[in-house]
């Protein structure tokens, strides 16, 4: 992929240096040359063929976060139970609904 990108920009900057040095060329025309041949197309192509690459190390990023906070989560047995001072819904008998404080 990048013998392509190589040597794609050494046409493009053969091709600059033709409009530059040529009696009816400008530096700006080089300009736009290199730019418009060479770096616009380039990135563009370069992007597009990255995008494998790219998700592949979002995936596994994202693997290796999930590992560390399992791993986290199983190996932090040190945090307390919740004892908080209200009652389980499991802890109220059937059948009957919980009471309500008057305001």
């Amino acid at each position: 992929m990048y013998l392509i990108a190589i040597a794609w920009m050494y046409v493009v900057v053969m091709m600059t240096i033709a409009e530059a040095a040529s009696p009816s060329g400008t530096l700006l025309g080089a300009f736009f040359t290199f730019v418009l041949y060479g770096l616009l197309p380039l990135s563009i192509l370069l992007y597009i063929l990255g995008t494998p690459g790219r998700k592949r190390r979002l995936k596994e990023r994202e693997r290796v976060q999930a590992e560390q906070q399992a791993k986290a989560l199983s190996s932090d047995s040190s945090i307390p139970p919740d004892t908080g001072s209200q009652a389980t819904t499991a802890a109220q008998p059937a059948g009957i609904a919980p009471m309500r404080e008057k305001p």
